[in-house]
């Protein structure tokens, strides 16, 4: 693979040790123990070996090497500085899976503003068997297209647009803004402001449609006026809330697209005069630590991303084993893991503006069966 002048990611293809073996005229595990530095063969026949992967060009196949062995595959984990919100649920799921599964992990940040070269580069030099992409690196193009070209197995982590080609674990975005905003609904609110995630994940575009589908399944219109748009930061979260609370008419509760920019609300809320829950309510998005170290805790969509990352390196060393013995997958190529809404603190019924007719007030659950310990 071109990587701006640096290395070749190592994928699996033609020729293979037994092609090797037929143009030596050996056995494929005469080939084997060739390659693998055996003693117990003759000069003669090494020499016919050696002739043949020069003709043939033939590149030892890592992954199959490391399995055969017992080795530890390594697999590399690419992420974009700074990481996301809950990068180290992610890595700590990760590196636990990678242990019981005899893998090693190598970790890299990609810079997306210095393009794809530094990144394959490493890639190619790091003699990987598998790659892990997270966001918003799961939703790049170039850097797909890239590995795609390289050949060895990519799993996705995070996108509801990963490639055929590719493996993948998520969760509905759609379905849990939805579920998130019909939530706020049932409690009455009907200007609900949303922010808005960075637009090169597709998750920011889901969670949107997600929440106003759900305006829509309620017979509400989609306001502009209440949408803002974010990046998933927190310093993003501040400019957001200042803009939905500065409204003439402003909204009685905000929904961001993930837990920094929500308690980023909090702090315009809080900054303004206004009390959390009883003037404003704030939701989030993945239940990331900082939504239990805030006041007050935030109620939130939980991804499970723990578990996904578990679930993908189970796909993608199952992947690399099924390409290893040339059989085929037995595991499906996408997973959609389930989402779970989070009630703590940081919610409650309206009581001025944007409150529904006929509403009655309530207080927010204090204790949700969901975040017992």
């Amino acid at each position: 693979m071109d990587a701006g002048g640096g290395g070749e990611l190592r994928g699996f293809g033609t020729p293979t040790i037994a092609d090797v073996a037929k143009a030596a005229g050996v056995s494929p595990m005469t080939v084997s123990r060739v390659i693998n530095g055996g003693h117990s063969v003759r000069e003669a026949t090494r020499e016919r070996v050696a002739q043949a992967i020069s003709a043939l060009r033939f590149v030892p196949n890592p992954a199959a090497r490391a399995l055969a062995r017992g080795d530890k595959l390594r697999i590399g984990v690419l992420y974009a500085p700074p990481p996301f919100g809950i990068f180290t649920d992610f890595l700590i799921g990760a590196l636990n899976q990678a242990s019981s599964r005899s893998a090693e992990l190598i970790i890299q940040g990609c810079d997306m503003d210095a393009g794809v070269g530094s990144a394959l580069d490493w890639l190619g030099r790091s003699r990987l068997d598998g790659v892990v992409v997270t966001p918003p690196l799961a939703d790049w193009p170039p850097l797909l297209d890239a590995l795609k070209t390289g050949g060895a197995p990519v799993v996705a982590i995070a996108t509801s647009r990963a490639p055929d080609w590719a493996l993948s674990v998520c969760i509905d975005d759609f379905r849990a803004a939805f579920d998130m905003t019909e939530h706020l609904l049932a409690l009455g609110h009907r200007r609900i402001g949303f922010i808005v995630g960075n637009p090169i994940q597709s998750a920011s575009a889901e969670r949107l449609a997600g929440h106003v589908a759900a305006l829509a399944a309620a017979g509400l219109p989609d306001d502009p006026e209440l949408i803002a748009d974010g990046l998933f930061t927190y310093r993003s979260g501040l400019a957001a809330a200042e803009e939905l609370l500065a409204r003439p008419s402003r909204p009685s509760a905000i929904f961001a697209s993930n837990d920094d920019m929500a308690a980023a609300v909090v702090a315009v809320a809080h900054r303004r005069g206004l009390d959390v829950p009883r003037d404003l309510t704030v939701c989030g998005f993945d239940d990331a630590a900082l939504a239990t170290s805030i006041f007050p805790e935030l109620t939130t969509i939980r991804q499970p991303i723990m578990d996904m990352a578990r679930l993908a390196l189970d796909l993608l060393i199952g992947e690399i084993r099924s390409r290893s013995s040339k059989t085929p997958a037995s595991q499906p190529k996408h997973l959609v893991v389930d989402h779970q809404l989070i009630r703590r603190e940081s919610h409650a019924a309206p009581h001025g503006p944007g409150r529904a007719p006929g509403t009655a007030v309530s207080t927010p659950d204090r204790l949700d069966p969901a975040v017992q310990p």
